[in-house]
């Protein structure tokens, strides 16, 4: 049942504690548009357009929280790990931009079973973004993991 108060997400934010290193992720080496911030925001900070969304990046000086995700454990292999993710054309020109600003793949490229294909890269703070794309190609050979059974 879709909430009739609740229409997208927004936004996405993240602490960061290098502001530059991140801008030059985000800006740099994916190509996402800075955006202003509204004047009245007293902390450092950089936000990033993504279509009618952004993505926020807080200064982690700024913040009440520590930078960085926790670790992930064994399931990030597997791309089960706390992330967002941004749809993308065609995964293999974002793999090339990434590699020209010296970017590896962390996680990937995995064939979700549905046709989308999916790669993860760690920004500079260790948060994961997940890029995809949809191929419509057949992926009905893809073994998928059982589903958790609860113990």
């Amino acid at each position: 049942m879709v909430s009739p108060m609740l229409h997208r997400l927004q936004h996405v934010g993240l602490i960061v504690g290098d502001l530059d290193a991140s801008r030059r992720f985000y800006g740099d080496a994916l190509g996402l548009e800075e955006t202003a911030r509204p004047a009245s925001f007293k902390f450092a900070g950089a936000w990033f357009a993504v279509g009618d969304d952004s993505i926020h990046l807080i200064a982690q000086a700024d913040s009440t929280q520590a930078g960085g995700p926790a670790d992930p454990g064994p399931g990030a292999a597997r791309g089960l790990m706390a992330h967002f993710a941004l749809e993308v054309d065609a995964l293999e020109e974002v793999i090339a931009r990434m590699a020209e600003h010296g970017h590896t793949i962390d996680v990937g490229p995995l064939r979700r079973g549905d046709g989308v294909r999916q790669i993860y890269y760690r920004d500079p703070d260790g948060h994961y973004v997940e890029l995809y794309d949809t191929t419509g190609e057949d992926q009905s050979d893809e073994v998928r993991l059982p589903a958790h059974e609860p113990g």
